[in-house]
């Protein structure tokens, strides 16, 4: 009898922390006032990977910062919502993994627009012309790539820069061993500590590692390879896709574009 009871007590204080549960509201997204919907009420979320400055990263206080950050507050503006930001690996950006699990509504991440990525990702208008660069430590410069004959060379999984190195190495058939990090600060770490002679990444983020290190690394060559840097959104999501194009163009014209181009990258190139 003791145990029955027990088991009753049980069954019933079960059944009313479901119901508790039960009440308990979930956020299930909204709908802004132009009618964009967005995977939580209030807020624009944002897919990024850190640490990528000057484009996202975290400044002193933890709060992050950087040139995608400020242009997709913009958008945030326009719709009249706040950015939040979700740190996630790049790997689930670029397959729109992240986009179409409803992780977020939109990827910020230094990110260039390739054919391949059109497939699983509808992109925005380019916001940035990027070239990647490659650096080395301060009084160890080489101008080309086959002066790395026989040594590594360093570059950042998945990215283009990546793609780009890996194209050359195989079409001119040089004896350099690419080397892959999972991210900026890995590749940044392994140049630094002499893992590599050399790294592949975009130019604007070598220059902001130079400025936080002055005198220890330096740009010794650059590769023009025409990227351009775009916003993603899930495939088929017009509406969002249209307000990040309108909050990009309002942006180049009343000038906000070119200050906050200036306040994270530095001069802006004449057109």
């Amino acid at each position: 009898m003791f145990v029955t009871k027990l088991v009753r007590v049980a069954a019933v204080a079960t059944l009313a922390i479901g119901a508790v549960a039960g009440c308990a509201k979930e956020d299930t997204g909204g709908t802004t006032e132009g009618g964009v919907t967005l995977v939580k009420s209030g807020a624009l979320t944002t897919c990024t990977h850190l640490p990528y400055a000057p484009f996202q990263s975290k400044d002193d206080s933890g709060k992050v910062v950087g040139f995608d950050v400020a242009l997709i507050d913009l958008v945030a503006t326009r719709l009249k919502v706040e950015q939040e930001i979700v740190d996630t690996p790049f790997e689930g950006i670029k397959s729109g993994a992240d986009l179409n699990s409803g992780k977020c509504d939109v990827a910020a991440a230094g990110m260039t627009i390739t054919d391949e990525r059109k497939k699983v990702l509808d992109f925005s208008d380019p916001y940035f012309d990027a070239t990647q660069a490659l650096a080395t430590q301060a009084g160890k410069e080489v101008k080309t790539l086959e002066e790395l004959a026989g040594k590594r060379l360093g570059v950042q999984g998945g990215t283009t820069g990546e793609d780009y190195i890996k194209t050359q190495v195989r079409e001119k058939s040089l004896k350099i061993e690419v080397v892959s990090y999972k991210d900026l600060a890995a590749l940044q770490q392994a140049l630094a500590t002499n893992q590599v002679v050399a790294a592949v990444n975009d130019l604007p983020v070598w220059n902001e590692y130079i400025k936080a290190n002055p005198g220890k690394v330096v740009v010794a060559a650059g590769f023009d390879t025409g990227e351009q840097y775009g916003f993603a959104v899930k495939k088929g999501n017009a509406e969002l896709l249209k307000e990040v194009n309108a909050a990009l163009t309002a942006a180049r014209g009343d000038g906000s574009y070119d200050k906050i181009y200036a306040e994270w990258i530095g001069e802006k190139p004449a057109a």
